[in-house]
């Protein structure tokens, strides 16, 4: 999906962390890493794994990205893209809500590389893309979209990466709405809330997709993405088939073991964001009422 090359951007809405790492290791021995990327992969919370990671806090100096200024900048720079997805978001979810009469706090967005800290502890680069609740902030590596490429298989295409973003700013509906803490209480299974949570956030995506290209900058009106064609659908559905459970695991391991999912399988992170972006209704987006997932 690409930007209207004259859409506005609002880099504040970022915050860039490049090049000021705080030099935290992940814990947890052997493997830690590779842990914390399998468990975290569009995630949640660092919190969420206990002992593999030590504790830490948010607060760190940060700068925006001052070139990031235009749509055109958002379909020839990653970082902008990401930028442009964040500043959408965040134009989309307040009024979608309004309608539900659920005011919409802007969350944080951070793009850093290598580790920094956050509120749920410090994070590095092979957690992946994830959002804290604590903080209310969702926390972005430019590098990991290369790697969901390059290790996973996805495609490279725009609506892919953008997919990331927006189930990112999905957990923090969900944190909004209260669902987010049933991913805690039910950690683990195909079955689980944990599955159901990550799930829902991937509907949310699809729901965002639904309107991204008539969602418009309220300061300008100017829409900022163009419409989706069916290949920016493809590629969106070939990111969220890329992280599925049982191919993370098949890729890791050898074998698929569904009493350890946490995310869904590919099918089904594709089906649900899916429907969201056919129904269009948050509604629709109620995994934890569905007898099938």
């Amino acid at each position: 999906m690409s930007f209207n090359d004259n859409a506005q951007l609002d880099p504040s809405q970022v915050q860039d962390r490049r090049g000021m790492g705080t030099g935290v290791k992940v814990g947890g021995g052997i493997g830690g890493g590779l842990v914390l990327l399998v468990a975290l992969l569009l995630g949640i919370n660092p919190n969420m794994l206990g002992g593999l990671t030590d504790g830490g806090t948010a607060g760190q100096s940060q700068g925006t990205a001052p070139a990031c200024k235009t749509g055109a900048d958002a379909d020839a720079r990653l970082d902008c893209r990401i930028t442009g997805t964040v500043n959408s978001l965040n134009a989309f979810w307040p009024g979608y809500l309004q309608q539900y009469k659920v005011q919409y706090p802007r969350p944080e967005a951070v793009i850093f590389n290598g580790s920094t800290n956050t509120g749920c502890g410090p994070a590095t680069s092979d957690v992946g893309p994830f959002y804290c609740p604590t903080d209310t902030t969702a926390y972005f590596d430019p590098g990991f979209f290369q790697e969901l490429v390059d290790r996973f298989g996805s495609s490279g295409g725009p609506l892919a990466q953008e997919y990331v973003v927006a189930h990112e700013f999905g957990h923090h509906v969900q944190n909004l709405l209260g669902d987010l803490k049933r991913a805690q209480q039910d950690p683990q299974g195909p079955e689980s809330g944990s599955v159901r949570t990550e799930l829902q956030a991937d509907c949310y995506a699809g729901l965002w997709a639904k309107y991204a290209s008539t969602t418009k900058d309220p300061a300008t009106g100017q829409p900022y993405l163009e419409p989706l064609t069916p290949q920016d659908v493809n590629d969106a559905l070939s990111a969220a088939a890329s992280v599925g459970d049982d191919r993370i695991q098949k890729a890791a391991t050898g074998r698929v073991s569904p009493e350890g999912w946490t995310h869904g399988s590919s099918e089904e992170r594709q089906r649900w964001f899916s429907r969201g972006y056919q129904s269009g209704d948050i509604k629709q987006c109620d995994t934890f009422s569905a007898a099938t997932l």
